[in-house]
């Protein structure tokens, strides 16, 4: 009897044994288990200091061998000494260089040698292409969205998902929603412009096509949304700066996009921004973050923030005495953690004396945590955290990814003027062809791309302006190339005096001008957005050889252009094209392609414009005495070297649900795509609303002589107006509809009734 009972004693032991073995095996490492059950499993077995480390932000020099353009090798050391046997949250500006096998060594530390084997997410930039050598380099987002082809953004967002996440990145800092009005901000080409319907429509696209519809897949990043909220407005367009605005406007416009794109493509991460709105700054704006974010749009991802913005709001903002009292404050309202603000030892001591003086509970940061590992388990790290080390050479900047990238930069190319029909250039055969400009040569593709690596500026891997005339040429024409200008030198006049002479011996001009990575991007806001100096004096003198000249336009914003305008015979809006730039410009001067990009920001005459924009309100007027009342450019204008004719409008009402359906024809004697732009504006309403706003659009393509019947839905969404009582409705009565080729250039008018 005795010994029965040992032995039952020892039968109970080893299953108690088991249970907790099973515990620690089948709960967060279970595959099969609820996503909720394992992150508290989780959470519920962690330390402070891990729950602390999780929340945090480490730099990839932290635990690899980097040079400028990214990492070279995993150190072990390093390694061992960052993370411990506590592990790690993120790792940050890594970006591995022709050894993705390093990213796996860091993370197999992570998994093995830390106590609850924790994995890594590692998290890149990807603002049009990822950013680190290897990834395929679209246009700037600004030039993303002037292509206006949804079904190109789509195939372009599945690249970078693809590459991304090939080359080791589990989370990407893409796409930016900030909606903007004054060319002055630096960054306004990482926006999609102006409008918050485009905007939106392309930012849902970009995260879906990234994201896919199972983050576990080994060609799918997470997204984080940037810069949330109304960045892209600052006073006076400087960074950081103040931004006044009410929660109406805000609604109705700049939180409109985030909220779109949440609902619809459910990403896994928001920037909070630096600026403050109506006295409060992002970081610990409780009803940005936690009411208006989570509460009533559902969001569940997490919340990080921009860089050094939690110390802005204790240095610049001052609502905070200390860093113990400022991660109080972003913690309770509703922020999970810092973009590496702080080293390690300070950030876990003011965590832990905020948790000691009960500013903090660990219930709060329970909660920061949740939505965080939430993330990890939904991209499967825990069953698979290691990297195909043989995608990268696979996919990375392949053929069939440059050639989207090439198609984009076609599309996102605008026609802006086009006197006497001087492009396309054709039957050239046997002429001369002067190239003049310093950013003729430039390779510079924009900023958060290869042409930025970690420590600034670089020449890029692209194409420049004049390779891609003498490629397309082939021969078949001279090419001559002068520099003309080089701002700021002592050597200015002899550079024009060449250029001169140069170009007097063409037969056409090909004046490449703009900007580079020194005067636009983030950080680089300019006072007055002219055409530089020098730049005018060469176009002056070029302008009195009476030769043709043809102006091509590389840079990141709006740029004040009257005196190219005035001179110029054709002027043709490039952006920051990508890697393709020189094929994709050479292709559009050659009639290889016909243009079709519609600018997304609306171009100022000059700097007593700004801010200027087109869904402006209708008591919203540019009347000066000194001072034309129209922009040079208007939103959504571009040409065509052919002709479309749009006709018998008919709007289809069904209930609330309207659909406006036209003819559109290509009238002329080539191939071309031409964008159709449906516009409405409520006639009458509670509050005051804008004079016109986009409501839809369709890229058409269409052969010389082909007519085809389109059809356009006006989603009830975009009638809305948020009321006198800040309710979301729309309201009884009348909407007038224009359908156009820009917003000045309409076609076509009728109404429909929603009472």
């Amino acid at each position: 009897m005795k010994n029965l009972s040992v032995k039952l004693i020892a039968i109970v032991c080893f299953v108690q044994l088991l249970l907790v073995a099973c515990s620690d095996r089948c709960v967060y490492k279970d595959p099969s288990a609820p996503l909720d059950a394992r992150v508290k499993d989780l959470v519920d077995r962690m330390t402070i200091d891990e729950k602390i480390n999780q929340l945090f932000v480490f730099w990839g020099k932290e635990v690899a061998s980097l040079i400028p353009e990214g990492a070279v090798g995993f150190d072990s050391l390093k390694t061992r000494q960052t993370l411990g046997d506590i592990g790690g949250g993120i790792i940050y500006d890594l970006y591995p260089i022709n050894n993705v096998t390093m990213v796996n060594e860091i993370q197999k530390y992570a998994v093995e040698k830390t106590r609850l084997g924790i994995p890594l997410l590692f998290q890149e930039e990807a603002l049009h292409g990822y950013q680190g050598e290897g990834g395929t380099v679209f246009p700037i987002p600004l030039g993303i969205a002037s292509a206006w082809d949804t079904t190109l953004v789509s195939k372009m967002a599945r690249v970078i998902g693809t590459e991304c996440r090939a080359f080791g990145v589990h989370m990407a800092l893409s796409p930016v929603l900030c909606l903007s009005n004054d060319p002055r901000w630096g960054r306004i080409g990482e926006t999609y412009g102006e409008d918050p319907f485009l905007s939106s429509t392309i930012g849902s696209l970009m995260v879906k096509g990234m994201q896919t519809d199972d983050l576990a897949r080994n060609d799918a990043v997470a997204c984080e949304l940037k810069h949330f909220a109304v960045h892209g407005i600052p006073e006076a367009g400087s960074n950081w700066s103040h931004v006044n605005i009410g929660e109406r406007e805000a609604r109705t416009t700049y939180l409109s996009v985030f909220e779109k794109v949440i609902k619809e493509a459910d990403p896994q991460c928001v920037m909070a921004a630096y600026n403050e709105i109506d006295g409060i700054p992002c970081v610990v704006n409780k009803w940005l973050l936690s009411d208006l974010l989570r509460d009533e749009w559902g969001f569940d991802g997490y919340v990080m923030s921009d860089l050094t913005a939690i110390r802005i709001a204790m240095s610049d903002h001052r609502v905070a005495e200390d860093t113990v009292d400022v991660l109080s404050k972003t913690f309770l309202a509703g922020m999970n953690m810092p973009l590496r603000e702080f080293e390690l030892e300070p950030y876990r001591r003011a965590i832990k004396e905020a948790l000691r003086q009960g500013r903090l509970s660990e219930k709060d940061l329970d909660n920061a945590l949740d939505d965080f590992l939430r993330v990890k388990f939904r991209l499967g790290l825990f069953e698979n955290p290691y990297v195909d080390t043989t995608l990268y050479a696979k996919v990375g900047n392949c053929k069939k990814h440059r050639d989207i990238a090439l198609e984009l930069a076609r599309k996102s190319i605008c026609l802006l003027k086009n006197s006497q029909d001087v492009l396309p250039l054709e039957n050239i055969s046997g002429k001369r062809i002067a190239v003049i400009g310093e950013l003729a040569k430039s390779t510079y593709l924009g900023g958060y791309s290869t042409s930025t690596p970690l420590n600034g500026y670089r020449p890029g891997k692209g194409i420049s302006v004049l390779d891609g005339i003498l490629s397309r040429t082939d021969g078949r024409v001279d090419v001559d190339y002068a520099q003309g200008y080089k701002c700021n030198s002592t050597g200015q006049p002899d550079l024009l005096k060449q250029a001169v002479k140069t170009a007097g011996e063409s037969d056409i001009i090909i004046l490449v001008l703009g900007e580079d990575g020194s005067r636009v991007g983030e950080g680089k806001d300019l006072a007055d957005v002219s055409v530089e100096k020098c730049q005018i004096e060469l176009l002056d003198a070029l302008t009195k050889l009476d030769i043709p000249l043809v102006v091509v336009l590389l840079n990141g914003r709006p740029l004040i252009l009257n005196d190219i305008d005035e001179r110029a015979s054709a002027i043709v809006e490039a952006w920051f094209p990508g890697e393709m730039t020189g094929y994709a410009v050479a292709d559009i001067l050659l009639g290889r392609v016909n243009p079709s990009g519609k600018t997304v920001m609306t171009f100022p005459r000059s700097m007593g414009q700004i801010p200027i924009y087109y869904n402006h309100m209708k008591t919203s007027w540019h009347n000066y005495v000194d001072e034309n009342n129209t922009p040079l450019y208007a939103f959504g204008h571009g040409l065509s070297y052919t002709d479309f004719e749009y006709s018998d409008m008919e709007i289809l009402q069904d209930g609330r649900e309207v659909t406006v359906a036209l003819d559109i024809e290509n009238v002329g004697n080539r191939y071309g795509e031409e964008v159709v732009q449906c516009y409405i504006c409520d006639e009458v309403s509670s509050v005051v609303t804008p004079s016109m706003k986009l409501a839809g659009f369709l890229r058409v393509p269409l052969d010389p002589g082909e007519t085809k019947r389109i059809k356009i839905p006006v989603s009830e969404d975009v009638m809305s107006l948020w009321n006198v009582n800040m309710e979301r409705v729309v309201e009884p009565g009348l909407f007038k509809v224009m359908l156009g080729a820009s917003s000045s250039d309409i076609r076509l008018t009728g109404t429909f009734d929603m009472r």
